[in-house]
């Protein structure tokens, strides 16, 4: 989570333990829970009223749909799938290329550089 260990943890712990105390410590990790429970509530709310918006169609929306990154790589890999189809649907056969070896070299061009 994070990248946040248990050693990580267990500094967090007892910096938050000698800053706020033992007495105050639940005080403060009651309401770090509250926020977190309305921060969650609020997201949900939000997912579910861009859902409303946009119609049936994008009943299945999630948040993470919304990142350009994952919207980018989704619309990627769907054409590159498309590209491997003929025009029935049938996968296309198409030529490997050939793979260096660890002591070849790539072809060199002059005149393309």
């Amino acid at each position: 989570m994070f990248g946040v260990g248990l050693p990580e943890l267990a500094v967090i712990a007892l910096v938050a333990v000698i800053v706020f105390g033992p007495d105050r410590l639940p005080d403060y990790a009651r309401q770090a829970g509250r926020m977190v429970r309305q921060l969650r509530k609020f997201a949900e709310s939000a997912q579910q009223d861009l859902r409303d918006e946009l119609g049936p169609e994008y009943a299945d929306l999630k948040l993470t749909d919304l990142d350009p990154r994952v919207a980018i790589r989704k619309h990627l890999l769907e054409a590159m799938a498309e590209e491997d189809l003929d025009a029935t649907g049938t996968p296309v056969d198409r030529p490997k290329r050939p793979v260096l070896g660890p002591d070849e070299r790539p072809p060199y061009d002059a005149e393309a550089t």
